[in-house]
Parts: C-alpha cells; structure tokens; sequence
C-alpha cells in the first residue's frame, strides 16, 4: 500500500491531529528500533521503523489517544 494511503488511514486512527500521529510514530518507531517485535509482517531489518509503526497504527494495531 503506498505510504500517502496509510498516512490517511493512520489519520483518521487519530482523528486527523497530525501532531499525534507524528509523536506516535516516533515512539513507537523508537520502540521498534530499540527491539520490540513488529505486530504486522514487516522486517525491521529491512523496513524503515516508522513505515512499520505507521503500518501498525493504520491497521489499528496500536490505540493512539491524547492522555498523557
């Protein structure tokens, strides 16, 4: 799937708030870089971090919410 089409699925996860689904991503691209198991069949060794944390969040495999 092209990257411009997750990006609005992993949107509308966020209610459209740009700024969260940013900080998400990199958290959990950071979680991902420091060794945690990808949810979706990708290969972080041959995946960028974010391109699978994206994944992860447009697929709804990982809840973003605004609380703290």
């Amino acid at each position: 799937m092209k990257i411009e089409k997750l990006t609005a699925l992993a949107l509308e996860k966020v209610d459209f708030d740009r700024y969260l689904l940013a900080a998400a991503v990199g958290k959990r691209a950071s979680a991902i870089a420091n060794g945690a198991s990808p949810l979706v069949g990708m290969d972080p060794k041959t995946e960028k971090f974010t391109d699978i944390a994206l994944v992860e969040i447009a697929e709804g495999k990982i809840v973003v919410n605004n609380e703290g």
